[in-house]
């Protein structure tokens, strides 16, 4: 019965506290969590360790267990222990020792080796970040400190916590056999900083608004008008010839038609719609394109509507949740593209389609996962997760993928060519070597590349620095102007590939937009080498292993944009022409 009470009790105790850091709110002298998270080396961001996976000791307050909250904190590996420090709102603490630990060889060589690699620690009080470094290496490299007192500046604004600042201080020598006591202390300050504005100090506003990227943008959004302009001006007067040529020849008779030089895009008008190879593979990257089309779309609004970014895990939670919730739109254009071209497996095209990049990213990860458990690295995916995402791909991508692509089929699976397919496709003449697909495709993506250069080092910077990005809006005036970029470079790519009498625009459009994720991966590999300190097999395969699959996207999503801005063009021109 007094462990059933003791239990109840403890209970009451988490929902009060998990209470307080939803809501925010504190009466004066009500218990202040102190939440440890990672340590890890500071050139490595993204290799972290449990914080008491170093000999740290806990405080005597009695430990409170902390549950991942979203799916996006388990993912990020958020480690949240108990410190198990009493901090009492408004509750000023002077210097107060809270444990002591004997510096064995063991504990000894560990505090050495984070010392040297500059080790630093996260903390969290009432979801706002704080960091603290391990220790010191002295100034003739040859001994080694350890800081051992942490004092707590906190501001309250009313009854809610707007600042916190950690400073460290106290440093000890590390020396084998010496006692190492660790003390803290609590100062309460009141300050005029509003609940909504405590996150802005984390913020960088001299990095993210420097006039450097505004002028990126600036020089991307006037090469869009350039391009657009000197893609409607080419198009529209080359076009405008074209269709005078064209209706001269109807005028002719068999004869003189038969002794003319006939080339030219109309010629193979009985090819151009014929279904390009491998229909199952090209339809679900369709799908899946605009499946990530939508979800970045509606990521980066909610993130400028709600600033996710001022929540741990939010913005990979979100994604998943909005990934998950429009699987119906990769089975509905992936399935119709599917039955427009004529294929019969529909329902291997869906399978397809539902795990096509969640096979991928969980195929990536998996493997990141077995380095990332050798190293006993918080990024280390527990089993319940991986569980769990799989029953959410299985249980909710999947039938949802399935009623889109039943839609698709029946409500615009029917083909809509306007010009009907020969039986017998026509021979590809020869061309000159530029205008060869393999030449285009690697050169559609330099002018879209161009256009999103600059944002991805900020990109880059936030997600490998220790920077925080906010300025969604102007990722979104990006993603705007990529997206444009892409449709115009594949129009031309396509209008001269057609041109050329080479009816293979399918996969061209498709491969020469997502060209530009190779470029992407090129510089990731050039920021990796030149931008960073980053060492070590496990960062080393993170790093590479996720920027594949962020490049792959990318891809994929402007492959697609690409693809369909180019079908439009060519169901166009098409279309105007009076064929016989």
């Amino acid at each position: 019965m007094w462990k059933l009470l003791h239990f109840f009790s403890v209970g009451i105790l988490l929902a009060s506290i998990s209470a307080d850091e939803h809501t925010h709110l504190y009466t004066d002298s009500e218990e202040v969590v102190l939440w440890m998270n990672t340590v890890g080396p500071y050139h490595n961001r993204q290799e972290t360790y449990a914080y008491f996976s170093l000999p740290f000791c806990v405080g005597p307050k009695e430990e409170i267990s902390h549950y991942h909250e979203t799916l996006g904190e388990a993912l990020q590996g958020v480690e949240l222990e108990f410190s198990g420090l009493d901090i009492d709102f408004k509750g000023d603490m002077a210097k107060t020792a809270y444990c002591e630990i004997d510096l064995d060889e063991e504990r000894l060589r560990t505090f050495i080796y984070s010392v040297k690699n500059h080790y630093w620690y996260q903390m969290y009080v009432d979801d706002l970040p704080i960091w603290g470094i391990v220790g010191e290496i002295g100034p003739n490299q040859d001994s080694y400190f350890l800081w051992t007192h942490k004092r707590f500046d906190i501001g309250y604004n009313g009854d809610r916590i707007v600042d916190v600042n950690l400073t460290s201080e106290n440093k000890v020598d590390l020396k084998a056999g010496a006692k190492i006591k660790f003390t803290y202390e609590v100062n309460w300050k009141p300050s005029k900083v509003t609940f909504e504005e405590r996150f802005n100090k984390y913020l960088d506003p001299n990095f993210f608004q420097h006039r450097i990227h505004w002028f990126s943008i600036f020089n991307s959004f006037m090469m869009v008008i350039f391009l657009v302009g000197l893609v409607f001006m080419i198009l529209m007067r080359t076009l405008r010839k074209d269709y005078a040529r064209y209706s001269k020849d109807e005028e002719m008779d068999d004869m003189e038609r038969d002794l003319g030089d006939e080339y030219g895009w109309k010629q193979i008008h009985g090819d151009v719609f014929r279904s390009p190879a491998h229909p199952l593979l090209f339809s679900a990257l369709i799908g899946t394109g605009h499946q990530l089309l939508c979800v970045c779309l509606l990521v980066i609004g909610l993130a400028i509507v709600g600033e996710l970014y001022t929540e741990r895990g939010s913005m990979v939670s979100i994604g998943i949740f909005v990934y998950a919730a429009t699987s119906p739109l990769n089975g509905y254009f992936g399935g119709s593209l599917y039955a427009r071209l004529g294929g019969r497996r529909w329902i291997r095209q869906m399978i397809t389609s539902a795990f096509l990049l969640p096979g991928l990213v969980c195929g990536t990860a998996f493997f990141i996962n077995f380095i990332a458990i050798y190293y006993h690295a918080s990024r280390a995916i527990p089993f319940t997760i991986m569980l769990s995402v799989l029953c959410l791909c299985t249980f909710v991508i999947l039938p949802l993928t399935l009623v889109g692509t039943v839609l698709g089929r029946n409500l615009s699976g029917q083909p809509n060519s306007p010009c009907r397919v020969n039986a017998v496709p026509r021979p590809i003449p020869e061309k000159k070597w530029f205008m060869e697909p393999w030449v285009i495709v690697p050169l559609g993506g330099v002018l879209p590349f161009g256009s999103i250069f600059i944002e991805m080092y900020f990109i880059f910077t936030s997600f490998w620095a220790y920077k925080i990005y906010y300025v969604y809006g102007f990722m979104l005036l990006v993603v705007i102007l990529l997206l444009v970029v892409v449709i115009c470079v594949t129009i031309v790519a396509a209008y001269f590939l057609l041109n050329a009498e080479d009816y293979r625009w399918h996969w061209t459009s498709f491969l020469a937009a997502g060209s530009t994720s190779v470029y992407v991966y090129v510089y990731a590999t050039y920021y990796f080498f030149f931008k960073t300190k980053m060492y070590g097999l496990f960062q080393t395969t993170f790093y590479f292993g996720y920027m594949a699959l962020f490049s792959g996207a990318l891809g994929l999503l402007c492959g697609t944009v690409g693809y369909v801005g180019t079908r439009v063009f060519v169901t166009r021109i098409y279309s105007t022409v009076k064929i016989d």
